[in-house]
């Protein structure tokens, strides 16, 4: 991610201007007539997300202008320049422009492509000359974290299956000198985690829990749950294959929690952080779990099983009830869980469950403030009558109509935390479905730099 900035100033560095409709006018007041002439030929107007290359008088490119709406814009428009620009090096003219750091930020992510299975961009990188007081250690996390949790989602499931998940995570702690335990195939078992091993037992590859640990005992206890199903078949309820294609993203939850972690320990938050990731493929074979089947739980809570499908919440249960035993101070759920959270609220609004409204306010605007957007979505309880069960403690479905599907989800998660302090669910979807500029098609990383920004307001570094 160094690549993408420097700290030379160099004097063919190309200046980008941010400009909304009235800066542009100002700007065209003191141009030369051959750069007014080239921006009034090539009708920019300075719309949001627009670029425009003005030559200078060698007739090489003397400037880059980028419109923006009238608050300045930020990180999604410098992601687009960094795409669209040509490779060089660049100085940001912050004049107008909010906030330098998250366009640094966007300037790093923008650039982001997916190469494992490419050759190497021959082109080159557009570089940056830091910001004037950016905060560029803060800048770099965050880019890296955002780089981790897509490069994640992105390797398809023959190169990313739970022993690979598990390596990756294992790699992470080991960078930061943290704990990593692996509990794996029987020894779920022996260590009661049933619902884990049901989901995962179909596949060649055994099913696994992952523990990491870091931090100092004595610092509040920060928990973070993320769902690693790393292709999700449907199970016997198998899904079509339009529904099946992008499965490789199902591990999104655990990909996003690494993330954050990385984030937090990078940053030294003064926390007692564990990371619970329970890694599984939902396959088909003679010893897949059943409908109707019902399930032990490590809660001891009885579940049926309405549709194997909905294997994330079976997976989740478990690790949840785990980290619950601990009444850590928050524990922060990630999952891509459920199609009725993109109905409602598309690809790029993750929900956020809560219930504690002074809660759920904060992570929200901390998210907004950092352009990585969730959205506040209820805990009905009332909604929790549908998952009864006629054989067991709970249906993890819900037995009424298909209504509410992401509500009654997190219904169910939250039936397995009673002594944690706060309990956060943000079911997500991971995923750019269209290509745009800036936002490549394929794995998209959400709300990890806002729930960062509110554990490191919650506890800050000392």
């Amino acid at each position: 991610m160094q690549t993408y900035f420097t700290d030379e100033t160099r004097p063919d560095a190309r200046p980008v201007l941010v400009l909304d409709g009235e800066g542009l006018k100002q700007w065209l007041a003191d141009a030369s007539p051959l750069a007014r002439r080239w921006v009034a030929e090539t009708c920019f107007e300075a719309k949001p997300g627009s670029v425009c290359l003005v030559p200078d008088e060698s007739g090489g490119i003397g400037s880059a202008l980028l419109g923006v709406g009238p608050a300045g814009g930020g990180l999604r428009e410098s992601a687009s320049a960094a795409s669209r620009l040509p490779p060089g090096h660049y100085r940001l003219e912050t004049e107008g422009v909010p906030s330098a750091d998250l366009w640094a930020i966007g300037w790093g992510i923008g650039q982001y492509r997916f190469g494992r299975y490419r050759s190497a961009d021959p082109s080159g990188p557009r570089v940056l000359a830091w910001p004037d007081g950016a905060d560029r250690e803060d800048i770099l996390r965050h880019a890296e974290a955002d780089r981790l949790v897509r490069d994640l989602v992105n390797t398809p499931a023959s190169d990313m299956g739970p022993i690979e998940l598990a390596n990756e995570a294992e790699r992470l702690a080991s960078e930061f000198e943290a704990e990593c335990h692996v509990t794996e195939g029987e020894d779920l078992l022996k260590e009661n985690f049933p619902a884990i091993h049901a989901v995962g037992r179909a596949s060649e590859q055994a099913p696994r829990l992952v523990d990491i640990r870091w931090g100092n005992p004595q610092h509040p206890a920060v928990t973070l749950v993320g769902k690693g199903v790393c292709f999700d078949t449907g199970g016997l309820d198998i899904k079509p294959a339009a529904a099946m294609r992008n499965m490789k993203k199902d591990m999104g939850g655990a990909a996003h929690v690494l993330g954050l972690a990385r984030s937090v320990m990078a940053a030294g938050l003064p926390v007692r952080l564990r990371v619970l990731i329970p890694a599984v493929e939902n396959s088909i074979a003679g010893n897949a779990y059943r409908p109707g089947d019902v399930l032990s739980t490590r809660k001891g809570i009885t579940v049926e099983i309405g549709n194997t499908d909905a294997e994330g919440r079976i997976v989740l249960c478990d690790a949840l009830a785990l980290a619950d035993e601990e009444e850590p101070e928050v524990i922060i759920n990630m999952a891509t869980l459920t199609g009725a959270a993109r109905v409602a609220l598309g690809p790029e609004l993750p929900a956020l469950y809560s219930d504690d409204d002074e809660v759920a306010r904060s992570i929200s605007d901390a998210c907004a403030a950092e352009q990585d957007p969730v959205w506040h979505m209820p805990l009905w309880q009332p909604y929790a009558e549908t998952l009864s069960s006629p054989v067991a403690d709970v249906n993890h479905i819900s037995s009424g109509p298909p209504m509410a599907g992401s509500i009654t989800a997190a219904l169910y998660l939250k039936k397995f935390v009673e002594q944690a302090g706060e309990f956060v669910h943000i079911d997500l979807f991971a995923w750019n479905p269209r290509r745009r500029p800036g936002r490549p098609e394929g794995a998209e990383c959400q709300s990890v730099r806002g729930l960062f920004r509110w554990l490191e307001t919650r506890y800050p570094a000392r």
